[in-house]
């Protein structure tokens, strides 16, 4: 932890890349970046692996950014190595799945990137809901100085359980990007948006019994717009392997006459849209809800629908807005209790102290006072799995859709680098 020796210098300028390997940790990135002063120089790069953005999704996640309209490059493992050894920026934020940071961090800390010089300060953020704290999280992440998490109550739990495992890395604070600027309501509340997930519910039953659910709303309420807003199929097969997807689903419904078509609309693209209009959002246990509530959308979280209530009771509880399928039915949803809302995710950006806590982090590492962390995991057991993950960042550029050539990525020029 920081301590009262240690003297920020935030008028010091610093160079800082971000590294990430999803879209949504694309968007996570351009907004920790966002956050930090102008006077610093900044860039942004995707690691290549199988689950890295397409360029469209790219151009998506930075959209209202300073990175808006700066070229990405995608790098392999090697390559971004090769980067951070010729640039050597003060700070690398790893916003990538743990075994991408925990081969990362291994290479930065122990590769021949290092070449001798000062090693970078090392941040990670997890880009969405992260309760309960989980070991796993820590073990991957163990040898970064600054773990970067979203609510006070994520903060607490991750301190809690970090103290108990023997991570010696800070935690700090920071808004999820979807929740900053949140765009405001302009037109009359019609529509009823399901936010549908790939993982969750698992079971054909369960999705089916949502499906039908909303088709009853729709019946009902000729005067609401149901719609089931999907992820993408490009963002599906990227992410998820989905077994039971909805449209596909509710097409059998159709052909069995289990329910009348056109009753229901199906739709992908960004989740403001379609919250701009929406009298209310349903869903699992997705992201979206908090991005409905900080735009003023009241919610239903099902708890109903296979392993609903385990899987939302943990962040949701005390929340206010669990619901049921027959709350989807009646059109009840509801606004959260202040007092959640103000522990989880929804705290003033006053709270937010993990660019503070860099630029100590920073200034420490300027005077040579920057420690290594010791791995919580015995290393020579973590080699099998950062070959398996290295590998995944190491596919040839022929072998990646949308990437273009590798030797162009690296001249690419980052942002303001």
């Amino acid at each position: 932890m920081a301590t009262d020796t240690d003297v920020p210098a935030p008028a010091a300028p610093m160079t800082v890349l971000a590294v990430a390997d999803s879209d949504s940790c694309v968007r996570l990135s351009a907004a920790m970046l966002d956050a930090l002063p102008d006077h610093h120089t900044v860039g942004l790069a995707v690691v290549r692996s199988p689950i890295a953005p397409s360029p469209a999704q790219t151009r998506a996640a930075v959209r209202g950014t300073r990175q808006s309209g700066r070229r990405i490059p995608v790098l392999s493992a090697s390559e971004l190595r090769r980067l951070i050894r010729r640039r050597r920026p003060d700070v690398v934020i790893l916003n990538c799945a743990g075994p991408v940071v925990d081969v990362l961090t291994h290479i930065l800390l122990h590769g021949r990137a290092r070449r001798g010089a000062r090693r970078p300060v090392l941040v990670s953020a997890l880009p969405g809901i992260s309760v309960p704290a989980t070991e796993k999280a820590w073990f991957h992440r163990s040898q970064v100085d600054l773990f970067v998490l979203h609510s006070h109550r994520e903060v607490a739990e991750f301190t809690a359980l970090g103290e108990k495992l023997g991570a010696t890395g800070e935690v700090g604070l920071a808004t999820l990007p979807f929740l900053s600027r949140p765009r405001q309501r302009r037109a009359r509340p019609h529509r009823v948006v399901f936010a549908a997930q790939a993982g969750v519910p698992e079971t054909r039953q369960d999705r089916e019994r949502v499906l039908v659910a909303l088709a009853e709303l729709s019946e009902d309420r000729p005067d609401l717009e149901v719609v089931v807003k999907l992820r993408g199929r490009e963002n599906e097969a990227r992410t998820h392997r989905e077994l039971h997807h909805y449209e596909a689903l509710w097409r059998a419904l159709v052909e069995e006459e289990r329910a009348r078509d056109h009753t229901l609309v199906f739709r992908t693209g960004a989740m403001a849209d379609q919250l701009e209009r929406a009298r209310g959002l349903v869903t699992v246990s997705s992201t979206a809800a908090l991005e409905a509530i900080a735009s003023g959308v009241p919610v239903a979280i099902l708890t109903d629908v296979g392993a609903g209530a385990e899987q939302t009771s943990t962040v949701f509880e005390a929340s206010g807005v669990l619901g049921t399928l027959d709350d989807v039915r009646s059109v009840r949803f509801r606004a959260p209790h202040p007092e959640w809302s103000e522990r989880n995710y929804f705290h003033p950006a006053s709270d937010n102290d993990w660019v503070d806590r860099l630029t100590v982090l920073v200034a420490r590492a300027s005077r040579g006072g920057l420690g290594a962390h010791p791995p919580l995991l015995d290393p020579s057991a973590r080699r099998p799995a950062r070959r398996r993950a290295l590998l995944g960042l190491s596919v040839p550029s022929r072998a990646v859709r949308g990437i273009g050539d590798a030797r162009r990525g690296l001249r690419a020029r980052l942002g303001g680098w």
